[in-house]
C-alpha cells in the first residue's frame, strides 16, 4: 500500500474518533512456540491497516487536531546487537522516515508521555478488553491524569473500543484493497487447478497441501490465511479437518479448502473434485446441487440486498434438492423453518474477508441483517456433508462437498475474484485429464 493510503485510512479514523477523541492502539505481540522458538510473527491486522508498521513492541496514538502532529509511533529503538540476532528494526527514525509517524519515540517513553497525551482527550479509544494487561495500562495512564484534577488536568470519561470505529471502516474495501485481493485470490485459483493437474489416487492429503503452498510462495504468497484443508473421501464432512494425513482412494472426492495470503490480505477457495478424474453419478448429483445453491447465492450478493440474502437463497436449493434425493420429506419452508437441513448442512454461506479470513464488519445493525454495500466482500460456500446413517441413501453417504468463492460486492452487482479456479464439473473433469 502506498503512503497515501495510510494517510487517507488515518484520516478516516481522526475524524470518526472527533476532534477532542484521542486513539491508541498496540502492536502484536510474539507469541513463543516453545521453549525460545516464536511462532511467526504477523502484525494486529487493525495496526497494519493504519501504519503498515511490521514490528512487535510498539504503540500507536492518533491524536486529532495536535499541533505537533496527529500520529505518534511509539517503537523499539536501533539495537545493533539485538539486530545482529533478531533483523532490523526501523527505530525512531524509521517510524518517521519510512512510515510517515509526526513524531516518534522509544518504547520506553511511554508511560512517561502518555498521561500527558491523554490529558483533555475525550473520548478515550482503544482495544477494550482484548488485552488485559494493556487494560491496566492504559487505565493506569488514566489515574495519573485524574490524579492532577486539582491542577487543571481533565481526563477522559468516556471509553469506546476503537473496532466500534475502525472495524466498520474496514469493512469497505478501497480500489487499492481490491486490487491485491483480486490479486490474491487469482494466485489461489491457480494453486487450485495445479492440485486438480496433479491428483490421484494413492497421493497423501498432506503432498496436496504442500504443492498449494509451494505454487502460492512461487508467485510472491509465501504465507497462507489460514491452515489449509486437504480432506479426502470421509474426511470432506469435517468441516475444519487439518490432519491431511490420509491417502486419496479411487472413487473418491477430495475437498480441497485453501487460500494464500497476499500482502496482509486473505483469499478463501473452495473446491471438490473426483479423486480419479470423473464424478461417479451420485457424487455429480450432490455436487451440481451444491454448484446449483452456489450460483443462486451469489445471484444474491448484490448492493441493496440483505447479507442473509445469499443463505437463504441456497438453502432454498439444497432444501428442495435433499427433498427430491429422498434425505428429507416434507414441505420446503416448514423444512427450513424447523431447520431440517441441519444434519447436511450446519453453517452459514458466507463470512466478510479482507485483511482477515474471517473479517471485521458486523453481521446485522440495529437488530436487523446488513445491507450489501459496495466495496464489502464476501465469500458464498454452501456445502453438503452426508453422514454414513440410515437417513442417507447408500449411494450418497460419507460425501463431503463444498465450493467457494470470494464475491466483491459492486455498483451493479458482484465481481467472483476466484472465477479462475474451475467448478463447473465438466471443467473440472477437463483439467483433471490434463487440460488447462
Amino acid at each position: 500500500m502506498t503512503p497515501a493510503e495510510f494517510q487517507r485510512r488515518r484520516r478516516a479514523l481522526l475524524k470518526s474518533i472527533g476532534p477532542a477523541g484521542l486513539a491508541i492502539l498496540p502492536a502484536a505481540s510474539e507469541v513463543i512456540r516453545n521453549r525460545d522458538v516464536h511462532y511467526p510473527f504477523r502484525q494486529s491486522s487493525d495496526f497494519t491497516y493504519l501504519t503498515g508498521f511490521p514490528e512487535p513492541a510498539a504503540v500507536a496514538v492518533f491524536a486529532p487536531g495536535r499541533k505537533e502532529g496527529e500520529f505518534i509511533l511509539f517503537c523499539r529503538p536501533r539495537d545493533p546487537e539485538r539486530e545482529q540476532w533478531d533483523g532490523r528494526r526501523a527505530g525512531v527514525e524509521g517510524a518517521v522516515a519510512t512510515y510517515h509517524a509526526a513524531q516518534a519515540y522509544p518504547l520506553s517513553d511511554l508511560d512517561g508521555l502518555m498521561p500527558g497525551l491523554i490529558d483533555g482527550r475525550d473520548p478515550l479509544f482503544y482495544p477494550i478488553g482484548a488485552d488485559p494487561a494493556f487494560d491496566a495500562r492504559v487505565l493506569g495512564w488514566v489515574n495519573q491524569v485524574r490524579a492532577n484534577v486539582r491542577k487543571g488536568a481533565s481526563p477522559p470519561e468516556t471509553f469506546v473500543t476503537i473496532e466500534a470505529v475502525l472495524h466498520e471502516q474496514r469493512l469497505r474495501k478501497s480500489h487499492s484493497e481490491i486490487k491485491r485481493m483480486r490479486r490474491a485470490a487469482r494466485i489461489s485459483a491457480e494453486a487450485h487447478r495445479q492440485l486438480m493437474r496433479r491428483c490421484r489416487p494413492g497421493r497423501v492429503e498432506s503432498e496436496l497441501e504442500v504443492e498449494f503452498q509451494h505454487h502460492c510462495a512461487l508467485q510472491g504468497a509465501r504465507f497462507q490465511a489460514y491452515p489449509t484443508i486437504v480432506g479426502g473421501g470421509v474426511n470432506g464432512c469435517i468441516l475444519h479437518y487439518v490432519e491431511n494425513d490420509a491417502r486419496l482412494a479411487d472413487g473418491d472426492l477430495v475437498l480441497v479448502d485453501a487460500g494464500c495470503e497476499l500482502g496482509g490480505y486473505a483469499s478463501d477457495i473452495t473446491r471438490t473434485f473426483p479423486v480419479n478424474g470423473r464424478f461417479s453419478p451420485p457424487q455429480r448429483e450432490l455436487y451440481e446441487l451444491v454448484l446449483a445453491a452456489q450460483r443462486a447465492a451469489i445471484t444474491q450478493a448484490r448492493p441493496g440486498n440483505r447479507w442473509i440474502d445469499p443463505h437463504e437463497a441456497a438453502l432454498k436449493v439444497l432444501t428442495d434438492g435433499l427433498i427430491r434425493l429422498g434425505v428429507l420429506v416434507g414441505k420446503p419452508k416448514q423444512l427450513i423453518k424447523d431447520e431440517a437441513y441441519k444434519p447436511y448442512y450446519m453453517h452459514r454461506t458466507g463470512h466478510w474477508i479482507g485483511m482477515d479470513v474471517h473479517d471485521v464488519g458486523h453481521y446485522k445493525q440495529n437488530g436487523a441483517w446488513r445491507i450489501l454495500e459496495p466495496g464489502m466482500v464476501l465469500t458464498v460456500e454452501p456445502g453438503l456433508y452426508m453422514p454414513a446413517t440410515d437417513a442417507v441413501p447408500a449411494p450418497y453417504r460419507s460425501i463431503g462437498i463444498r465450493i467457494e468463492d470470494d464475491v466483491l460486492i459492486t455498483e451493479d452487482g458482484n465481481e467472483v475474484l476466484s472465477a479462475a479456479a474451475p467448478k463447473d464439473p465438466d471443467a473440472i473433469e477437463a483439467v483433471l485429464e490434463g487440460g488447462s
